[in-house]
């Protein structure tokens, strides 16, 4: 039994993992809140330090003209984000050997914490590829991307594992709770 979120852009099966419509392979498991249509329309192109110290703009950098696939971690979480980083590092292998373009890109929720070489070495524990950009910034400019894409929380440690779908391309973006087995 398949249902289909709002935004058309993929399937959802209930009982299992989910398939993908677009080439954009996250695995998230069907939870009782179905993902959810977003309007990005305006993603701020603010300046963020990748995990090799690389100042990289997340709009014009990153996200403008593909498929991307955005989680939001913190290196000292030992709750949701350790299986969060596996399912993405999964996911990118999966991902090249199907020869889909997709970047996944992990945004840092505490930049204070959260250096590039700590970043690094936290994806470095996953075994993710080339595809995986790891983000830190001052918690201002981290702030105004979470909140475009409605991800913030007060507290860091009471955030949910999101990930935020979207097609630059056609300007097709979706939010999913919740990450399953990884599965393009």
């Amino acid at each position: 039994f398949f249902f289909q979120a709002e935004d058309g852009i993929r399937d959802y099966k209930v009982t299992g993992v989910q398939t993908c419509a677009l080439p954009i392979c996250p695995a998230l498991a069907a939870t009782p809140a179905a993902p959810v249509a977003l309007t990005v329309s305006a993603l701020p192109d603010v300046a963020l330090v990748d995990q090799t110290g690389k100042e990289r703009h997340l709009w014009t950098d990153l996200v403008k003209g593909h498929v991307v696939a955005m989680n939001f971690i913190f290196t000292s979480c030992t709750t949701i984000c350790p299986p969060m980083g596996a399912a993405f590092a999964a996911l990118q292998h999966e991902a090249a050997e199907r020869k889909q373009d997709v970047r996944f890109l992990s945004v840092s929720i505490d930049p204070t914490t959260d250096t590039p070489d700590r970043l690094g070495l936290w994806a470095g524990k996953f075994g993710g590829t080339s595809a995986w950009t790891l983000l830190t910034s001052p918690l201002p400019s981290v702030n105004e991307v979470l909140d475009a894409l409605g991800v913030r929380t007060a507290v860091k440690g009471e955030h949910t594992p999101v990930v935020v779908l979207g097609n630059a391309r056609t300007g097709r973006w979706t939010r999913a709770h919740e990450i399953g087995r990884a599965h393009v």
